[in-house]
């Protein structure tokens, strides 16, 4: 017999009886087989005849005990069902599933087993745009099926421990995204260098090998981040200085006799960074005393090392300044599209000083972009974080707050003007609490440290806390999945992804790579060449560098 027939007649069977109804949980009463066992598991989805004629409520055994309801009686099998909602008329002669439930069922109403229709009219939710991305756990054969508007229009977040799936879950949701939306504008910080070879033709990958981010672009607290001494005393004086210069600078770029009214330090209006020093220097000048004039030189020889470092030379290079804003926002943002609807934002190049400011900008630039745009010709965009708990941590301690602050204000205000968000992390107990309540979709995979389950707990609405204690145990792959990106609460596995479309996150393979030695020689020159050249692009090998000494006579070399 097939199994698709076996679960239609199984359901046609009553499992037992509603016991006990308290709130939005019911206790059922179990007809035990002739060997004792439960007729049903946990995680299965159940029905129930509603009080009112012709209408189904469902839900999902949660829980399962054995007591001795009654002295003398035996052990009996119990089942705790959560109810996820009901059937409704559709208006067109069919019935749809509305959460929540108007009448409960009465005591001792026939509890049976779902069969696929029902796990069909309970996950499928007709009439609005979804996309495929794995499968239910109660019966593999039917699609879990996400809602696009409700898990891009109130933002989504990805938990997870190290090795649980998260990065494929990532690749495989946005891929599917892509696939149904394939105009769509996606941004996704990537730390590691991960993502690009999960998406191939789909995605513009922008590094510090083939992008400038001119440093005009930073607000004052930016540029302050990276250009500023620490100590709260130097700082203030040397940013009063900063500002000055700054705006001057911006100024004197438009040329004499242009509008120069809107200029603030904020701006982004390009300026010379070398016109800032010159101003600087001119100030520093008409000073009477030496002493005073520390400030002056301590940001004078930071702002010239920013422009010299090689590292920075994405941002800091500044041989021609023109102003590239249009340019810059469309290549990010993919306005227009043309045939790659998602920038992977490769930042494992950029120097660790100025990480936390490169995600700030970026973060902020989707913003106002947004803001700034007329609202019948607003595009929206999905950034998307990776490794959010660097970026959005708990606390304001070793934090750079400009950037938590971008991230902040796209998930607090970023669906008003057509921006989401999504947060993938590892560590969720670590994640700004006010940030991440903003995510009203989660996909939480396997994880076992207490303080993230304790967290994620937390964040989920009341009722799903028995969902939830199976995290522990779950797969890789496999999710618990909750929110407005879903019709109901539920348990998944998410679709295997092709190799040549998933991450390059493999965890090195110390048994293999340990066996033998492969020319460790060469392996050392070329990483220094790399390191020296500041080289990290796998496609880029530097030339070695040849002897100095190559063609002098051995006594001038002695």
């Amino acid at each position: 017999m097939e199994d698709q027939d076996w679960s239609d007649i199984r359901a046609e069977v009553a499992l037992g009886s509603v016991f006990e109804i308290k709130g939005g949980d019911l206790t059922a009463l179990l007809n035990d087989d002739q060997a004792g066992r439960s007729p049903t598991h946990l995680g299965e989805l159940i029905r129930v005849d509603a009080s009112i004629p012709g209408r189904v409520v469902y839900g999902i055994v949660t829980g399962l005990s054995r007591r001795n309801l009654e002295s003398g009686s035996g052990l009996q099998s119990l089942a705790q069902i959560q109810l996820v909602g009901e059937t409704v008329p559709d208006g067109d002669g069919g019935t749809v599933l509305e959460r929540g439930v108007s009448r409960h069922p009465v005591l001792g109403a026939p509890v049976r087993a779902a069969n696929r229709e029902d796990l069909e009219t309970v996950f499928v939710r007709p009439g609005e745009k979804t996309i495929s991305v794995g499968s239910l756990h109660q019966d593999p054969s039917i699609p879990a099926r996400v809602l696009i508007d409700g898990l891009l229009g109130k933002h989504f977040a990805i938990m997870g421990t190290t090795g649980a799936g998260k990065s494929c879950a990532t690749a495989l949701l946005l891929r599917s995204l892509l696939k149904t939306l394939p105009k769509g504008h996606v941004i996704l910080i990537d730390p590691h260098a991960e993502y690009a070879k999960a998406f191939g033709g789909l995605a513009e990958v922008v590094n510090v090998d083939n992008l400038q981010l001119p440093y005009w672009l930073l607000n004052f607290e930016e540029l302050c981040g990276v250009a500023v001494s620490k100590e709260s005393t130097a700082a203030e004086q040397e940013m009063a200085i900063l500002k000055r210069a700054v705006v001057e600078a911006k100024r004197r770029f438009l040329g004499a006799g242009a509008d120069a009214t809107h200029i603030t330090v904020d701006t982004p209006a390009p300026y010379r960074l070398s016109e800032a020093v010159s101003l600087i220097n001119e100030s520093m000048g008409l000073l009477d005393k030496a002493e005073t004039a520390k400030p002056f030189m301590r940001l004078i020889a930071r702002l010239e090392s920013l422009e010299s470092d090689k590292r920075y030379g994405f941002m800091f290079s500044g041989l021609v300044i023109q102003d590239s804003l249009s340019a810059l926002l469309s290549r990010l943002f993919r306005m227009p599209v043309e045939g790659k609807p998602m920038t992977v934002f490769d930042i494992s190049g950029v120097p660790s000083e100025i990480v936390d400011v490169v995600v700030s900008v970026l973060s902020r630039m989707v913003f106002d972009f947004a803001l700034w745009t007329q609202e019948e010709r607003r595009m929206p965009i999905l950034l998307v974080c990776e490794e959010a708990h660097r970026y959005v941590p708990l606390g304001d301690d070793n934090v750079f707050g400009p950037t938590k602050r971008a991230i902040g204000r796209i998930a607090k205000e970023g669906r008003k003007y057509g921006v989401s968000l999504g947060l993938i992390s590892q560590r969720p107990s670590e994640l700004d609490v006010s940030i991440l309540s903003q995510c009203n979709t989660l996909f939480a995979m396997r994880m076992g440290n207490e303080r993230d389950l304790a967290f994620v707990h937390n964040a989920m609405p009341e009722g799903s806390e028995d969902l939830f204690a199976s995290l522990p145990s779950l797969k890789t792959g496999e999710a618990v999945a909750i929110g407005e990106g879903l019709p109901v609460p539920l348990r998944m596995r998410f679709d295997q992804l092709p190799p040549e479309h998933r991450p390059a996150s493999d965890t090195a393979a110390f048994s293999a790579l340990w066996g033998a030695e492969k020319e460790p020689e060469s392996v050392v020159e070329e990483t220094v060449q790399r390191w020296r050249h500041m080289e990290r692009r796998r496609d880029v090998v530097p030339k070695p560098v040849s002897d100095p000494l190559a063609g002098v006579p051995d006594f001038i070399r002695e």
